[in-house]
């Protein structure tokens, strides 16, 4: 795929573009900062775009303020956040626009190349990668959502288990539901969330990123233990 890189350290963008043309890619560009970020994307679009989050020059937010604007601009473009730093509040914001083939990935955390290459792939495709880490902040942030009020108890029961990454079985065998009532309850959690199906597989992370996102102090995240009956 063609690849556009905006990156301000010159070691780790020329890294980046050894790296990608080596895996079979091309680099369309590779930006030092934002100057000519729109521009280059009007007239030479790549198929996904790798952006650091702090960039010249402030070296704050600049990068991830790009990729907001990216966004709005070409809701179709795959992106993925490469950064040494989760900037939360734009973190949780890009995060929510719900568009698919989005990722988040800290740098000191990726440690294989071929796990680097196959997400950037998956983004491309139109999946989302999330960072562990950039999921465990967001869940730190008390952020309300007037959709999440919708949810009835026990959707927030099947959220909760979801959003801890198991299965629909799993989630069944947890809560002593059939699988056909698990499946219920998730169809109605989609639907209340405004979350449409794309092919994809997203609505469950976007789900889940939902719950996280409106976990405040002292909220009760994770699935009930006691057994419930739907």
């Amino acid at each position: 795929m063609r690849i556009l890189i905006c990156e301000d350290s010159v070691l780790l963008r020329e890294g980046l573009v050894r790296l990608l043309e080596h895996s079979g890619h091309r680099v369309s560009a590779a930006l030092p900062d934002t100057t000519e970020l729109m521009a280059t994307l009007e007239t030479d679009m790549p198929e996904l775009a790798i952006l650091d989050v702090r960039l010249p020059p402030t070296y704050t937010d600049e990068g991830i303020r790009a990729a907001l604007q990216i966004r709005r601009t070409y809701p179709d473009l795959p992106l993925l956040v490469l950064s040494q730093y989760v900037e939360e509040r734009y973190a949780a914001e890009l995060i929510s626009t719900h568009s698919p083939a989005l990722g988040y990935l800290l740098k000191d955390r990726v440690a294989d190349v071929a796990d680097f290459v196959e997400s950037l792939q998956q983004i491309q495709a139109g999946g989302t990668i999330l960072d562990p880490e950039v999921v465990a902040q967001l869940l730190s942030r008390n952020h309300h959502d007037d959709r999440m009020q919708r949810l009835t108890a026990r959707e927030r029961t099947v959220l909760a288990a979801v959003a801890e990454g198991k299965s629909n079985q799993a989630i069944a065998a947890l809560l002593h539901l059939s699988a056909a009532s698990v499946e219920k309850h998730i169809t109605a959690i989609f639907q209340k969330l405004e979350l449409e199906a794309d092919g994809t597989g997203n609505r469950r992370v976007l789900a889940a990123l939902a719950h996280i996102e409106n976990q405040g102090p002292g909220t009760q995240s994770g699935p009930q233990s006691r057994q419930e009956h739907s």
